[in-house]
């Protein structure tokens, strides 16, 4: 990462990463397709009321696996095989502690957060059994997670790219069988979701057994020590809380939602249904463009960590074109095919018109967001992940609860609350942007005063 050319070799690094991302978004799809068919009124909708409160607890531990790959990244491009391999055996313990935290706090909060929200009747039935389900398999998916960071870090993204492949075919082919041959619905799929990252889990786990670099794993190495904590926690804490504080603003648009679907259709499930849907077709975007951002944080890491600062600027340059050129080909195809694609979700019109709604506002700006993204990676990746996290919280998470208590008040319509999103993506990408160039700046001045 640090010779030569960059553009190719970001380029070689995102693609299979993004391919990977892509799959999983598939399955993801599959699943709620698949729920779909069990012929449970709301099931999709169900699941869609879920992901704001998974993210809350979830982004906790996803926050902490950044921490792992900036960390270990760094020390690579340091030359510190010692500090590496702490990093390394830390990390999948401190996976380990905070899957079983994630699985505990979540089971016993799912049920009266999605209440609070909004959710009602059936459908609080339906989203409560599958978000116990999940969150018993956290641990599983933490531990997923982290390993899959340390390999990032190093440079390798074909592996995740073939277990993952694997373990989400094992996914779609489980929840074909729970919920067509067994009867089941969201529960199938959530079972069929943790049962797949298990499998991740091993085999992501025996191949760093058997890895050839400075990230093997040790049996007799795993300790968990206060450097690698402190270094991880420092990195990855900010991550964490930004994606949790994330979920609060996207839980109080959640609930603003539910609340426009209790008025519109007692007692149905057509806005958040069509909501799901929209939301499902924006991860494909999402994914594909933030494979780019990972892509920034692990350059930006290694050089940080060679002093190369001049460099990160070319990094800096090839992300933005990157991330640019492929969230314009991802929302041309979304949109171009956006009533295929949302007939394969849902058909009750209410919902097909909240979906097309959606991914009208949200996917024809959706290159402000992927701007954002890089912007926050490189941030991070030159050490200064508290200042990333600022940035976003308030450029977005608190931009979005303000506006939400004042324009949508003002005018309590999905449109208004929809266009929440691309404003204040728009807004933190370019505080980002300001953040990553000055700080980049600041430290190659102080490298040429040291000279």
């Amino acid at each position: 990462m640090l010779e030569g050319p960059l553009l190719s070799k970001i380029i070689k690094f995102t693609l299979p990463l993004m391919i990977t991302n892509l799959l999983q978004v598939c399955y993801s799809a599959a699943d709620m397709i698949i729920v779909g068919l069990s012929g449970v009124d709301g099931a999709i909708g169900a699941i869609g009321t879920t992901g704001a409160l998974i993210n809350l607890v979830v982004n906790v531990f996803i926050g902490f696996s950044v921490g792992t790959n900036v960390i270990v990244a760094r020390n690579i491009g340091r030359g510190d095989k010692k500090a590496t391999e702490n990093a390394v055996h830390t990390s999948v313990l401190f996976a380990l502690i905070c899957g079983v935290i994630c699985a505990v706090v979540g089971f016993f909060i799912s049920r009266p957060i999605l209440a609070m929200m909004g959710n009602e009747g059936h459908i609080l039935d339906l989203s409560s059994l599958y978000t116990k389900i999940y969150f018993l398999g956290t641990p599983f998916i933490s531990m997923t997670n982290y390993l899959i960071a340390i390999l990032r870090a190093k440079g390798d993204t074909k592996t995740p790219l073939y277990i993952l492949s694997a373990s989400g075919l094992v996914n779609v082919l489980l929840n074909l069988v729970f919920v067509l041959a067994f009867g089941m619905s969201v529960d199938g799929v959530a079972l069929a979701t943790v049962l797949s990252n298990v499998m991740s889990m091993i085999l992501l786990f025996i191949k760093l057994l058997r890895d050839d670099s400075w990230c093997r794993l040790y049996w007799s190495k795993f300790k968990m020590t206060r450097a690698a904590v402190f270094d991880i926690i420092t990195v990855g804490l900010p991550a964490g809380v930004q994606g949790a504080l994330f979920s609060v603003s996207n839980m109080l648009i959640q609930s603003s939602l539910i609340g426009l679907n209790n008025a519109a259709c007692p007692g149905g499930s057509a806005i958040i249904d069509g909501h799901a849907a929209s939301g499902s077709l924006e991860g494909f975007a999402y994914t594909a463009t933030n494979a780019v951002c990972q892509a920034a944080t692990t350059f930006t890491s290694q050089h940080f960590g060679a002093r190369k600062f001049k460099r990160i600027g070319a990094v800096m340059r090839n992300c933005y074109i990157v991330t640019g050129v492929v969230a314009l080909i991802a929302t041309s195809i979304i949109f171009g095919f956006k009533d295929f694609l949302i007939g394969l979700y849902v058909s009750e019109p209410l919902a097909v018109e909240t979906a097309t709604l959606r991914n009208a506002i949200l996917i024809i700006p959706y290159f402000t967001l992927a701007f954002m993204e890089v912007g926050s990676g490189v941030v991070r990746g030159l050490g200064k992940s508290i200042t990333s996290t600022v940035v976003s919280l308030i450029g977005a998470c608190l931009f979005r609860i303000v506006w939400i208590y004042t324009v949508f008040q003002l005018s309590p319509t999905i449109e208004v609350l929809y266009l929440s999103y691309p404003v204040s993506w728009s807004l933190t990408a370019l505080m980002q942007f300001i953040v990553a160039y000055t700080t980049r700046r600041k430290y190659m001045k102080e490298e040429s005063f040291a000279e």
